[in-house]
């Protein structure tokens, strides 16, 4: 019997032996497939056109760090936002959804008493469920209200402006020198008082570097939201004056010396090679504001109209041995991708509810040409209207009414100048040939646009167009506060 009894123990002991080392294997292959998820840093201007960075073509504008993400990465010439204004545009970047789905329109107002819906699946409550610290630092505009506010959202942490640096009501266009008091926020105690403008900049970086100082050991996001460069324009002293491109350029090169300071905290730390670095902007330049704006560089218009300079945007990504060095890429993306892009390299769910971007990562990768199925992206603007498509090389827009620059030069030293109204009618553009929207070809093309209207038809059951009073389907209520 004690024989028996000792030969039990050995099994038991032997197959408990065993149980721990498949144990300890799994869960140290778990934990090593668990440490290749990318840190992922998303630094998002404001109101930065298209060409307002070296690599970009820009002049008189020194951004040598940005231009060194290109030459370590890709850079992506046909970059898209959802919509040419800031609350919107930021929506679609957190959400993966077209704004409107979401009922956010235009840039939200101070007194706004809506916001995102906490209901709604954002990239920073995404990674979080995945086990990274999130944070934000700089500038939100997805909400004022409390209940809105970044750490509603899925961000540990959080500090920056609530909404634009200009808001409100004394805006440049009534007294150039005057601007209201600004809540800078942290996490959810607010200090209302009047940050010095020239180190919002400086600050935002110096948090970046804390966190990822902080965070080292773990996955983390960091999504750095500069306020600068929208109006009104303000550079540290230490970059005024230095840039042949005026305050414009004295406040792009401070930007490029953040990416720089982040970059070199990447490497000081050892992370460059496991984070995935992403640049762009919300928005094209802000031309009204003539010597206080970017430029678009060959594109037509800005900010405010769905003409490639209100929508196409400066984009560079870097990855190491992920997204392809040195590259260039032309293949339309849109940020309403990045949201499931990621989530696919990490295995993580998407949202349930519907979201309109796609896993584009053939395209950032460098590993699949799709212009055999270009992707087809919609932009809407106002409250809800469907306003033009882009489908491969062809670009439809839709009759609406655009507010327009019409090549006049804007204002001087951060006054504006006043927009006009353009009527649009129905006009079909080939960007591969006509980039800057000069020559509509709606006439020789009448099959394109047959096909790119059934196409939209589809959109507006989804999503509706206020131009012909339709209710979307898919539509999302905006939260409300209480």
């Amino acid at each position: 019997m004690r024989y028996l009894r000792y030969l039990r123990w050995r099994l038991a002991a032997r197959v408990g032996f065993g149980l721990l080392l498949l144990l300890g294997a799994w869960s140290g292959a778990l934990a090593s497939a668990r440490d290749d998820r990318p840190n992922i840093v998303v630094i998002f201007c404001d109101d930065l056109g298209w060409a307002d960075v070296g690599c970009f073509g820009a002049r008189g504008v020194r951004t040598p760090a940005i231009d060194r993400l290109a030459r370590e990465g890709t850079r992506f010439t046909s970059f898209y936002v959802a919509q040419p204004v800031c609350s919107a545009s930021r929506a679609a970047l957190m959400t993966g959804c077209y704004p409107n789905r979401l009922g956010i329109h235009g840039a939200l107002f101070p007194e706004a008493k809506i916001g995102l819906n906490t209901n709604e699946v954002t990239l920073a409550r995404m990674l979080k469920s995945q086990g990274y610290a999130t944070a934000i630092y700089g500038k939100w505009h997805l909400g004022r209200p409390a209940e809105f506010l970044p750490p509603r959202h899925g961000f540990d942490d959080y500090f920056g402006l609530p909404y634009s640096n200009d808001m409100w009501p004394n805006h440049p266009s009534a007294k150039p020198d005057a601007y209201p008091p600004l809540p800078l926020i942290e996490l959810e105690a607010v200090k209302e008082l009047m940050p010095d403008q020239r180190f919002l900049t400086r600050r935002y970086t110096d948090r970046a570097v804390e966190f990822i100082e902080r965070h080292r050991e773990r996955p983390f996001f960091l999504y750095l939201a500069h306020s600068m460069p929208h109006v009104p324009l303000h550079a540290s002293p230490a970059f005024e004056g230095r840039s042949p491109a005026g305050l414009y350029g004295d406040v792009v090169e401070e930007i490029d010396a953040s990416v720089s300071t982040v970059l070199a905290t990447l490497d000081r730390l050892r992370l460059t090679q496991r984070t995935w670095v992403i640049f762009t902007s919300d928005n094209g330049p802000w031309h009204s504001y003539g010597s206080h704006a970017g430029s678009a560089g060959p594109f037509r218009e800005g900010k405010g109209s769905v003409f490639e300079g209100g929508i196409r945007v400066p984009c560079v990504m870097r990855w190491p041995a992920h997204i392809a060095a040195g590259r260039t890429c032309d293949e339309p993306l849109m940020t309403i991708d990045l949201l499931p892009t990621i989530a696919r390299r990490l295995r993580a769910p998407l949202p349930r509810a519907p979201i309109d971007g796609v896993d584009a990562w053939r395209t950032l990768a460098g590993r699949g040409d799709t212009k055999d199925s270009p992707r087809t992206y919609y932009f809407y603007y106002g409250q809800g209207e469907l306003q033009a498509m882009r489908s491969g090389r062809w670009k439809l827009h839709f009759p609406h009414v655009a507010q327009v620059m019409l090549d006049r030069p804007g204002g001087r030293d951060g006054l504006p100048a006043p927009y006009s109204r353009l009527m649009v009618g129905l006009e079909l553009y080939d960007l591969d040939t006509d980039p800057g929207e000069t020559v509509d070809v709606a006439a020789s093309h009448p099959g394109v646009i047959q096909r790119l209207q059934g196409m939209a038809e589809i959109e507006r059951d989804q999503l509706g167009d206020s131009l012909l009073k339709r209710i979307g389907k898919g539509i999302r209520p905006a939260g409300r506060a209480q």
